[in-house]
């Protein structure tokens, strides 16, 4: 299959032989991340986090020091085995949507692990494995995100799997072992049928915004890490219209422009993350949001997918303003903006919505961070392309 302009025309000829590759006849990515599975948030699933013992803990790091090795095992193992299920990835096959983003840390390949200082949950890959055959089965492609990086990629980030006091992924030796978790995930990818959907690999998630930290990840770490990937591909004779796609964060992002110091950058493409909450210059009111929704154009590098974004806003106004989930049109309104940043992310090649599912945020049950409960809820169509018909953008320049 030849590569094409849109992501998914050159990204899905990346599956092995073995594989019947597919590509959606709409030629857009319209996902949604598995957020929550292997990389544990507490923020998004209180009760859970409650429930494996790891209540108060800010990370999968603390929880497993305070656990133990073998009770945080069993613990996360339990929760592996329940937070996404068989039923989910069909539930999202039925839905119009035909992609996976599954945010992974790197400790999902043990072997990198410092075993004497570093503290993390054990035995996950059985269950990413069993999560790629199902989605292989239902049809999704599958982006799989390096989402928390040796050393962590920013400070005080829950995502990265630990607490960290300062970012330390920015050396040669974490880049290293990026590397190997590199070069690891894509000899399976191209030799475990299980991973035969697996068009993309993200070679690190939301890294550092201060340009001058991130410096060396964009002259070493993204040349080093694309040579090396490849380098696996050509061992296992992999024909070049057969590679993975690799993603870098948009140059939007903040971090520097990732394709600077790449000298070669075929089948790469690039992610952007959109959460209108926090950007800079927007009104804080229902016009403002979607004023912005219906008029911006995430761009940069390309091609591009908005591989996160939500239905959060402000923190300030969550709760006792217009954008209150007790207000009487809350569910008329979401559905609109919801629509409007649909038509946004939909000019480019696509998008993901963080997350598929989530449980009670400051005890509410906030569907503005979960798919699953917003279609419950009415505010996202069971089909999505039905926001082509709204209008919802009528009138807004």
């Amino acid at each position: 299959m030849k590569f094409s302009t849109l992501v998914y025309g050159s990204a899905l000829a990346c599956l092995p032989a073995f594989v019947n590759a597919w590509l959606p006849a709409q030629g857009k990515i319209r996902g949604v991340n598995l957020g929550g599975q292997f990389v544990v948030e507490p923020w998004m699933m209180n009760d859970e986090w409650n429930q494996m013992g790891c209540g108060g803990q800010r990370s999968e790091f603390d929880c497993v020091l305070k656990l133990g090795q073998a009770g945080a095992n069993a613990a996360f193992q339990k929760h592996w085995n329940s937070w996404i299920t068989k039923n989910d990835i069909t539930e999202i096959a039925s839905l119009g949507l035909n992609t996976i983003r599954i945010p992974l840390g790197y400790w999902i390949y043990e072997a990198i692990v410092y075993s004497d200082s570093e503290h993390f949950p054990q035995g996950g890959f059985t269950y990413l494995e069993r999560i790629c055959g199902w989605a292989k089965d239902a049809g999704l492609y599958i982006i799989l995100d390096l989402h928390g990086a040796p050393g962590a990629q920013q400070a005080k980030q829950p995502f990265t799997g630990q607490f960290a006091p300062t970012a330390g992924f920015y050396v040669g030796y974490q880049y290293e072992r990026s590397y190997k978790w590199l070069e690891w995930i894509t000899k399976i990818i191209h030799t475990n049928p299980n991973f035969g959907n697996v068009g993309a690999v993200e070679i690190v998630n939301e890294p550092s915004q201060d340009q001058g930290t991130a410096a060396t990840m964009i002259s070493q770490y993204y040349p080093t890490a694309f040579a090396r990937i490849r380098a696996v591909e050509s061992s296992l004779k992999i024909t070049a219209n057969n590679y993975i796609h690799i993603q870098m964060m948009n140059k939007k992002w903040g971090s520097g422009d990732p394709t600077q110091h790449l000298t070669n950058n075929y089948f790469a493409f690039y992610d952007d993350h959109h959460y209108v909450k926090y950007t800079q210059g927007i009104t804080v009111s229902r016009a403002g949001y979607m004023q912005h929704s219906c008029t911006d154009s995430r761009s940069g590098n390309w091609p591009v997918i908005t591989g996160e974004w939500s239905l959060s806003v402000a923190d300030s106004a969550a709760w006792n303003s217009e954008f209150s989930l007790d207000a009487s049109d809350a569910v008329a309104w979401y559905r609109k903006w919801w629509g409007a940043q649909f038509l946004s992310y939909e000019k480019n090649d696509g998008w993901v919505f963080w997350s598929w599912k989530v449980q009670k945020i400051n005890g509410r049950n906030d569907w503005r961070w979960g798919y699953q409960q917003a279609v419950a809820a009415g505010v996202i169509p069971r089909n999505p392309l039905d926001a082509y018909k709204w209008g919802v953008c009528d009138g807004i320049s």
